[in-house]
């Protein structure tokens, strides 16, 4: 009989591994050892185990060779797959040409090869390729041009950074602003269920507008709400809202080129007030914060949702972005992170 002396401390590491490693095998070489280290007789192991004599021997001979690291190599390589040898040709057509589902990639293998495989298979060649099911992401209008993605990375590094860590440093409150429309309708989602589950369509189109202005250190929001339209007039409001905040730092305002953003009445007003009106560059929503909160509020309050009428439907809305800045804090403000989406290094999709 294999004789192994276990200290209180490689118990303890057996014990946890044997239920938390990833690989299933390891976890059965563990739980053989920590039995051993039970006292309980190999046969009893073998039985608990569901394994053989010359198995048991083996993890046996393998612990007293290198303890656990040992036991985490799995020596079985098993045979090598033959598209291995088109690996080259068949990852530099998808990195052209990306498959859209796994039956798609295993027919493009087969033309290109001549070797058919299940999708099992395929999927986990694609995976040893590197690949992984990604969701596509997509660029703002026209952000997508050098000319325009250099622009945006001058304005980020030049304006923008500047300003927060200004506010950062409590020398100003920069307040990002922008308008959501949320309409009165039905938006599915994904649930967890044992079957597939309907939601009720509410009648009509009516549609709730949200004026925000969100401090991006505070993660404060102030609105103004409408059921008609967001105008000039509505950002004079906000802006009156803002000044009159008793916040005793000057007040900055990041928004986009909305018409009703950028006219006399509203230039007046903020100068009038003292606040200072910065614009986003054309296209780059990825570089305004409050897109995030608006972003939250329909994960939060429309996906698979039902609200029998209007009422409770604002109400939602209205009060999570009241609560959300105490009652959703941490999940704000990893949102809310000063890290912005950069489109100077991605991989665009050829059309």
């Amino acid at each position: 009989m294999i004789r192994i002396e276990f200290t209180d401390q490689q118990i303890e590491d057996l014990n946890y591994q044997r239920y938390h490693h990833p690989h299933p095998r390891v976890q059965q070489k563990m739980e053989v050892l920590y039995l051993k280290s039970q006292g309980l007789p190999h046969q009893t192991i073998r039985q608990l185990c569901q394994i053989s004599k010359t198995t048991l021997t083996v993890y046996l001979k393998q612990y007293l060779e290198g303890g656990t690291e040992r036991l985490k190599q799995l020596d079985y390589q098993g045979q090598p797959s033959i598209l291995n040898s088109h690996a080259e040709s068949v990852e530099a057509y998808f990195t052209q040409h990306p498959p859209q589902t796994i039956g798609e990639a295993a027919a493009k293998i087969y033309e290109i090869t001549g070797i058919q495989r299940s999708p099992t298979q395929v999927n986990k060649f694609l995976k040893r390729l590197g690949m992984k099911r990604r969701k596509v992401g997509f660029v703002p209008g026209k952000s997508g041009t050098p000319e325009k993605i250099d622009e945006q990375e001058r304005f980020r590094a030049g304006v923008l950074e500047p300003l927060l860590e200004s506010a950062k440093a409590g020398k100003q409150a920069v307040f990002f602003v922008d308008a959501a429309h949320f309409v009165h309708t039905t938006f599915l989602g994904y649930l967890w269920c044992f079957t597939r589950l309907f939601i009720k369509s509410p009648a009509g189109r009516k549609r709730f507008n949200v004026l925000g202005a969100l401090n991006a250190v505070t993660l404060e929001i102030i609105t103004i709400t409408n059921e008609s339209y967001i105008n000039a007039e509505s950002i004079c409001q906000l802006l009156r809202k803002l000044a009159t905040s008793g916040l005793g730092i000057p007040i900055t305002v990041v928004s986009d080129n909305a018409r009703y953003q950028k006219c006399a009445i509203v230039f007046e007003l903020a100068q009038e007030l003292g606040i200072t009106l910065v614009y986003l560059p054309s296209y780059s929503p990825h570089l305004n914060l409050i897109e995030r909160l608006w972003k939250f509020v329909r994960k939060e309050c429309l996906y698979s949702k039902y609200y029998a009428d209007f009422d409770s439907f604002k109400t939602a809305i209205s009060t999570l972005i009241d609560t959300a800045p105490i009652d959703k804090y941490k999940e704000l403000k990893s949102l809310m992170s000063w890290k912005f989406q950069s489109f100077k290094k991605v991989k665009f999709l050829d059309t």
